[in-house]
């Protein structure tokens, strides 16, 4: 008599080889003090310039190797000399990944600021994401990824067309700027800091000026930033037959853009949006879609919350790795609803986290990269180090 339960996956050395070469940018923001509008709480150790994130981030894929890029935020984490710190960070085995332009922390910016009704204003956001062009160009970044927190708060505050007209204006005289092989990177959010109207709400708003920009934009997918219920694969697929989907923003959220460990909150959904990635072989560098962490850490460790993220998005990548495209294309033809569906749940249901760890060692890497971390000594070291000097944090 069996038991009733159905085998799991095989899992092969094979069939996860492509996680060895999967790579994930990791954020400067997520190893300073952050918090919730209510208080920051600040940790011991935290890094107190450009510098010492960097120094952190290191740490994450020293452990891993899969996390070989640190994202910028200007101004946060401006510096007299970008080529050093570029220099710096491939010193320690990363290098700069995206640069991102900060709209939202100017008290000009109240009611816009690519959007602006004032030319001026405009202007100034304009040339805030020349200077991080000009950063680019220093650092070796590729991208300029833009996060537009512009909208309105009433009806009739302002005119939705007049805005999306003005915002088509500065983007074209961002674009126009950039090098053959830049990107602008065009992110939306639904919702906040704006509750009426957001500029850049939704993926097709998004995708609306990317197309309207030319091949050099291409649209960010930040899985917080939608409405509850949204089929987030589904925009996936839809941005990758386009050939728009520039970068995914890894996170996970119980209510709104919550900015937690990816896949704390519903796994299955990683796994899902993981599985259409694989589908049409995006989770390759050469798809040119760029992965990311988009978190911030508020009371757990910093860097041992961005090593668990990787590892939760590897394990999730991993599973999406064990499906039978073949066999699933032909049940899906067939008409087999469950078998295809059974097809899935059995690859999410396979615990490949041996499997992983067999493959990290095989690469000198830890087969727990948690424990091995926090054996270090990393974390006692730079909180011994960094005592007397103003920590870091969110919007510094």
């Amino acid at each position: 008599m069996t038991s009733g339960i159905l085998p799991s996956t095989p899992v092969t050395p094979d069939a996860l080889s492509d996680v060895a070469a999967f790579g994930i940018e990791v954020p400067s923001w997520a190893y300073g003090n952050s918090g919730t509008r209510f208080k920051v709480f600040t940790q011991p150790g935290g890094p107190r310039d450009p510098w010492e994130k960097i120094a952190d981030a290191a740490q994450v894929h020293r452990y891993t190797g899969a996390a070989p890029r640190v994202s910028l935020h200007i101004p946060w984490d401006r510096v007299e000399d970008f080529g050093r710190l570029g220099a710096y960070a491939e010193d320690l085995g990363v290098r700069i990944g995206a640069i991102n332009s900060n709209l939202f922390q100017d008290d000009d910016y109240m009611l816009g600021s690519l959007t602006h009704a004032n030319p001026a204003i405009r202007q100034k956001a304009v040339a805030h994401h020349l200077e991080c062009i000009e950063i680019m160009r220093a650092t070796g970044s590729k991208d300029l990824k833009i996060w537009l927190p512009d909208g309105t708060n009433y009806a009739g505050q302002d005119s939705i067309r007049a805005r999306q007209d003005r915002l088509a204006e500065s983007l074209a005289a961002i674009y126009a700027e950039l090098d053959p092989d830049h990107r602008i990177l065009l992110e939306y959010k639904f919702f906040e800091p704006a509750f009426y109207t957001m500029d850049i709400p939704d993926w097709g708003t998004s995708l609306l000026h990317c197309l309207a920009l030319g091949p050099q934009a291409q649209v960010v997918l930040d899985t917080g930033h939608h409405a509850p219920g949204t089929n987030i694969e589904f925009i996936v697929a839809q941005l990758l037959r386009q050939g728009r989907l520039g970068a995914f923003d890894f996170n996970s959220r119980f209510y709104a853009d919550d900015d937690l460990i990816v896949g704390s909150a519903d796994p299955f959904q990683l796994f899902r949006i993981l599985f259409e990635i694989v589908s049409e072989g995006a989770h390759r560098a050469d798809s040119g879609v760029n992965f990311m962490l988009d978190q911030c850490h508020n009371i757990e460790p910093k860097i041992q919350g961005q090593i668990r993220s990787v590892l939760n998005v590897l394990e999730a990548l991993g599973k999406a790795l064990l499906v039978d495209q073949r066999a699933l294309t032909e049940a899906q033809e067939a008409g087999d609803v469950l078998g295809a569906h059974e097809m899935l749940m059995d690859a999410f249901a396979t615990d490949v986290r041996t499997a992983l760890a067999d493959q990290r060692e095989e690469r000198a890497l830890p087969r727990d990269p948690v424990a091995a971390f926090k054996a270090s000594g990393y974390l006692d070291r730079v909180v011994a180090e960094r005592v007397g000097g103003q920590q870091a944090g969110w919007g510094a």
